[in-house]
């Protein structure tokens, strides 16, 4: 979509609702993180009591919102990448400060795919078929990980929280893109481990949460046009060598 295809105050108002989002999952973050509700008696003690502004988190996630309207328009795709954003930041910042992605964060994301499954093909079997794909694919490959890892090492490669993640978010992109997903999340999880060893930032026997590559490599998907990707993945594979 371009700039002038839709009116400047649209992108305004998808701002400040990414704003406003962003400030109210803060909040959700910091309380999935403590496996405490969200609404409770807390909120107005603590949260309304205390009300801080976390810039960061409002910016970040008015920034992904404008580009979503930018590249989708008001599609029914907006709606979907909308509601999955601030769930995917939080994702993020939880696994990269405890290590863990709470159950009630991909129960969600479950709960979003499932819906926009129904909505987007209806009763259609091979859209259906291809959401339940995405599901196995996507969570076969990482359990399949986590149990070689414990039988091998003695411990997880990986945790149960990414498998989780991992089969909600097959449900939400299909077979194909959570394909995509999964090779991009293990391309960047290698070059960042590698550059945080060399530089010494971390031990090569200590332990660097996958949660965040994964989002990261979903909102690519998100964001960059498939032909794109396609392409650039084809360079690295073949060092260069494929030509368009």
């Amino acid at each position: 979509m371009y700039i002038n295809d839709i009116h400047i105050l649209y992108y305004f108002f998808i701002g400040l609702l990414g704003l406003g989002v962003g400030q109210v999952f803060d909040w959700v973050t910091k309380r999935f993180s403590e496996h405490k509700p969200v609404l409770s008696k807390d909120f107005y003690k603590i949260y309304l009591k205390d009300f801080r502004l976390n810039f960061r988190f409002m910016y970040l996630t008015a920034i992904i919102y404008v580009v979503l309207l930018f590249m989708f328009g008001w599609r029914l795709d907006l709606l979907k990448y909308l509601l999955i954003t601030p769930l995917l930041l939080s994702a993020f910042a939880i696994d990269y400060k405890e290590q863990i992605i709470p159950n009630r964060l991909t129960l969600t994301l479950f709960e979003v795919g499932l819906l926009f499954a129904f909505i987007d093909g209806g009763f259609s079997f091979s859209m259906l078929l291809d959401k339940l794909l995405g599901l196995a694919i996507g969570g076969g490959i990482f359990l399949i990980i986590t149990l070689i890892g414990g039988l091998i090492a003695g411990k997880e490669a990986m945790g149960f929280g990414d498998v989780k993640l991992m089969g909600a978010l097959g449900i939400i992109f299909g077979a194909y893109n959570i394909v995509i997903i999964s090779i991009l999340s293990f391309l960047l999880a290698a070059i960042i481990s590698i550059i945080l060893i060399v530089s010494k930032k971390k031990k090569s026997n200590e332990y660097i949460p996958f949660g965040p590559f994964i989002v990261i490599a979903t909102f690519m998907v998100m964001l960059i046009p498939e032909n794109i990707m396609l392409l650039a993945l084809l360079k690295i594979f073949t060092l260069g060598m494929y030509q368009a």
